[in-house]
Order: structure tokens, then sequence, then C-alpha cells
């Protein structure tokens, strides 16, 4: 009889592709999957351990298997990803549940690690961090099978002083362009038609591996691909985004208005101190020439509230920053401070009340920017994808070229049409509500 395996999948969508790349190697090697707790004879765990939150989240979760292992229903127990990769020692010494760990170079030994658990020989497994990264792998889909993650590259060389990515992923990797076609064709002939381009940068993909930016050359290629109807861009950094890049955006017709920018500060100092390769104004100029370019872009970034030596000026300087440049779509994090990076060593540590409290101001003023935004789309038609319908009601949910999965906002469009999850359709908007919008069905169908 087929094992029946319990996996839990932590952190971002990057890790996000690991889990289903694992799943689909598990599913090859004859094992099953479960999600209740209670019929599982193994679990296994795929960490993160970016942030604080993140790294109790991946902890406290080993700790609720283990307890289930302690008490006979599960058999094996196997962590893997970021957690597993930086505190390799600390697990095996601290959870003696934990059947193995593996490194996150070495994931495409999980069906190895899983058989040994089960016959009481597991060993942990680690590769060099430079390891070439996995391609042409079967993937599980857990998204729902219209939409997918195309992880472009691994690892990253930019050594911000608040990430330890470096670390525990190792120097940038990008996967080569054939196997990323193959796997993007693979996918859109299971039905996916959005793809989702993810890296810890992708901007720079290509430049370890051809010599030069390769970015707007896989697009390109991506777009070729029938099926797909969408491809968006994640984790763009600002510096490395130039006008070949652009072009392409503008030009082709699948490629989503939508740019995912993370700056983390506005403060020339704060900048510099968190090794970043902008200042403000150069920030500002890249902004300005991006929405010049492509009026209707959708613009997301991420930021850091209190990082080491930030003072009330620099807050400010960030917050009038946000007010000025109208982000449609922005996130904040309390600057957590991780061991063995160099931030953590800084002077000028602040205290965790005045990191939620500036975090906090920002994200008041975003929210009033970010209603009003939405209020601004009503009139407009735009083409959207279907995400799914609202129990007992003829409500669709949906998702704009504006809303990347999971982190922005939805449209709410009520029709008695019986629609699909994945159908594009096209929506009037007429109303917003907070973030998310409400629109009317139009009669035709989008291409």
């Amino acid at each position: 009889m087929k094992k029946k395996v319990l996996f839990v999948s932590l952190g971002c969508d990057k890790n996000l592709v690991d889990s289903e790349m694992m799943l689909g190697m598990l599913e090859e090697g004859g094992y099953v999957f479960t999600d209740d707790e209670t019929q599982a004879e193994a679990a296994v765990v795929n960490t993160c351990c970016f942030i604080g939150d993140a790294k109790e989240e991946s902890v406290n979760t080993i700790l609720e298997l283990a307890e289930l292992k302690k008490s006979g229903s599960l058999q094996a127990l196997v962590v893997t990803g970021c957690l597993a990769e930086r505190y390799r020692e600390e697990i095996r010494k601290e959870i003696e549940e934990v059947d193995a760990v593996l490194g996150t170079t070495a994931i495409d030994r999980i069906v190895q690690t899983l058989d040994q658990a089960f016959a009481g020989s597991a060993q942990d497994q680690y590769d060099a961090p430079d390891k070439k990264p996995l391609t042409d792998r079967k993937r599980v889909l857990t998204t729902g099978g219209h939409f997918a993650y195309l992880k472009i590259a691994e690892g990253c060389d930019k050594h911000c002083t608040y990430c330890i990515i470096p670390k525990v992923r190792g120097p940038y990797r990008s996967v080569p362009m054939e196997s990323l076609l193959r796997e993007a064709q693979t996918l859109a002939e299971q039905g996916v038609k959005e793809l989702i381009l993810v890296a810890q940068e992708t901007t720079v993909y290509g430049v370890d591996r051809y010599g030069h930016k390769a970015l707007p050359e896989l697009l390109q290629k991506l777009c070729k691909i029938d099926g797909l109807v969408w491809i968006r861009l994640l984790y763009c950094y600002p510096e490395e985004i130039d006008d070949e890049l652009i072009r392409v955006i503008k030009e082709e017709e699948k490629i989503c208005h939508y740019l995912d920018l993370p700056i983390q500060h506005a403060s020339d100092q704060v900048l510099q101190r968190m090794g970043r390769r902008t200042d403000q104004a150069e920030l500002v100029a890249i902004i300005n020439h991006i929405r010049k370019e492509i009026p209707d872009i959708c613009l997301r970034t991420t930021l850091i509230s209190g990082f080491p030596g930030e003072t009330k000026k620099d807050h400010e300087a960030l917050l009038s920053f946000v007010e000025t440049m109208r982000f449609d779509r922005l996130g904040v994090f309390p600057y957590s401070r991780e061991e063995d990076t160099a931030a953590a060593k800084l002077p000028g540590q602040i205290t965790e009340k005045v990191k939620r409290t500036r975090r906090d101001e920002i994200m008041a003023l975003q929210q009033e920017i970010a209603f009003e935004k939405a209020a601004d789309m009503e009139g407009r038609t735009l083409t959207v994808m279907i995400e799914g319908k609202v129990a007992d009601e003829e409500v669709y949910v949906a998702r704009t070229y504006r809303d990347a999965p999971d982190v922005d906002g939805l449209l709410f469009c009520r029709t008695g049409r019986e629609l699909m999850t994945g159908d594009f359709v096209r929506v009037r908007v007429t109303g917003s509500y907070e973030y998310d919008l409400m629109g009317e069905l139009e009669d035709e169908s989008a291409e």
C-alpha cells in the first residue's frame, strides 16, 4: 500500500515551487498525499527563515508534527527548506523526532530520504550552495491549476545587509532558458493560463549564464507559448530595469503591466546602510520613467520599517516618498534582526514598539492611497481572470492584471452566467470597497 504523506509548504512562492517539485518526485516515487494529519504516515515540512515571524511559524509547525510522531500516528518526519539549511545542527539537537534534514540544494533526494526514514536509516543531506538549479522535474501544482509560478533562478549575489538569503540559498544561478521554456510549455498544456516569474531577483536573469540580462529574450519566447494569457513579473530590482525590459513589457500583449519593485526604503542614509544600489533620486527617476513609458503600469513595492539607525527624519522621508510616489500596492515589514547578517551588528537597533508604530503609520498612509486608487478604477473596463465563486451567490471572485495572487486585491462580479476558474472575461468596474473592486460582466468574453 502506498504511504500517505502530509506535505507542509511555508514561506514564499519560490519555496512553493520547490515544494511542488518535491511533490512531483514523491508522486513518481509511489507516495500519495493527505491533508489529514491523523491519516498521514509521514510528514515533510518545507520551511522558511527570512524573518523572525517566518522562523517561528516553521519551528512551531515542526514541533506540532513532532508531537504526532511521539504519539505514534506519524512514522517519519523530514524537514527541508531555508530553516533546515540555516539551523541544521540546532534542529537535529533540539528535535529528536526529526528523522532527516535536507538542505535547500538537496531536495532532489526527498524520495530517497523518505524511503530511508521508513526503514529507520535516514541521513541528513546537504549539497554545495552553488549546485545547479533543479530542472525538468514534474511538478504537482498546488495553486489550482489556472496559474503557476516559474522560478527562473536560484540564490542571490546582492548581499543586502539585512538579508540571510545568499547564505542559505547560495549565489545567483540562472535556470537554462531551454529548461524554462519546456517547463512553461508543460504548464500551459496542463491548463495554466497565468505564469508568474519569480526569483530572488528576476531582472538579472541570465547574467551569470549568458553574460548579459536575458530576461527580455526569455519573456519574448514565453509569450509565443499557446495557452498562456498572462505573464507576470515579480521581484524586479529597480536599478536593473532597463529600456529593453520596458520595451518588451510594452510590446508583448501577454505581459501584465505590473511590476513588483522591492525598494525597502527611501532615505539615502538608510539605503546605504542596507547595502542597496540606489538612492532616492534614482528611485524617483526610475519610477517616473516606467510610468511615462507604460502609463497604466501597476507598481507594487515592499518597505522595511525601523532599520538600525533609522531616525525620525529618515522615517518622515520615507512617509513623504510614499505620499509622493503613490504606489498602487505596498507592504511594510518591521525590521527583523537576523543573526549572521551585517545589519544585526549595526549600532542603533530600534525597539519593536517603534518599528511597529512606524510600520503602522506607513500602512495607514498607503491605505488612503490604495482606497483612492481603487475608487478611481470605477468606470473602467478590464479583462479579469475568474478565481472562483462565492458560495450560494451569483457572485464570482476575480483578479485584474493589477492583482498578483494572495498579496493584492480582488474583483467581485455578479452574473447569472456560468463561469469556470481560469476563464478570462471583460468586466466594467462599478465601484470599490477598500482594496477590492466590484464590477459587471460585459457580454463578450476576452480572447
